[in-house]
């Protein structure tokens, strides 16, 4: 398992903690600048919340998500060297005791997780780019409902992929661009 890149934990808790990632272009991620404007976006939503990390990577955004004072957050991603590098850096944050690591199927994990009646607050997108990845998750999320009705969905694409303004609950209020990166920002609606 090679290092690359240190990121670091911006704010809260574990503020200025290194995290370890993985070498080479598997991985990519989420920038310090398209972080910090993500979390100064959603901060009204951070406390207490239940957060739901998929495509995890390093753990990035769930980890700073606890850093800032969520109370609990569901690491998922297919890869169980990047699962172990999210343990890893759970472990070096002292963020263990509130966090879940899951190695498994994107697809499957939320099944799960719908089974076993879990809902969340946040949930974070952050897959391989120029995929559709966002846009097929949105669906299967819209179609195995675990977020809360106040919730927040985030997704970070590229740039040139396109996301639906409307799949199922969940409705696009705010789209913010950083050079390549975009966020979609999704709420559930009702319909109403």
């Amino acid at each position: 398992m090679e290092e690359s890149d240190i990121l670091r934990v911006i704010s809260g808790t574990a503020r200025g903690h290194k995290l370890k990632t993985l070498k080479g272009s598997n991985t990519r991620p989420t920038s310090d600048r398209v972080k910090e404007s993500l979390f100064n976006i959603i901060s009204g939503y951070i406390i207490d919340a239940d957060v739901l990390d998929l495509f995890a990577g390093t753990g990035n955004l769930g980890i700073e998500a606890l850093s800032r004072g969520a109370g609990s957050a569901v690491f998922v991603d297919k890869s169980r060297e990047c699962c172990e590098i999210i343990k890893d850096n759970l472990a070096h944050t002292k963020l263990s005791d509130k966090a879940a690591v899951i190695p498994g199927d994107i697809k499957a994990e939320i099944e799960k997780l719908y089974k076993e009646g879990k809902k969340f607050d946040i949930i974070f997108l952050d897959p391989p780019y120029n995929k559709n990845f966002v846009t097929e998750t949105l669906y299967y999320l819209a179609k195995n409902d675990i977020i809360k009705f106040n919730g927040i969905l985030v997704g970070e694409r590229d740039y040139i992929d396109e996301v639906p303004e409307e799949v199922g609950i969940f409705r696009l209020i705010r789209n913010e661009r950083y050079g390549d990166t975009v966020l979609s920002f999704y709420k559930p609606h009702t319909g109403q």
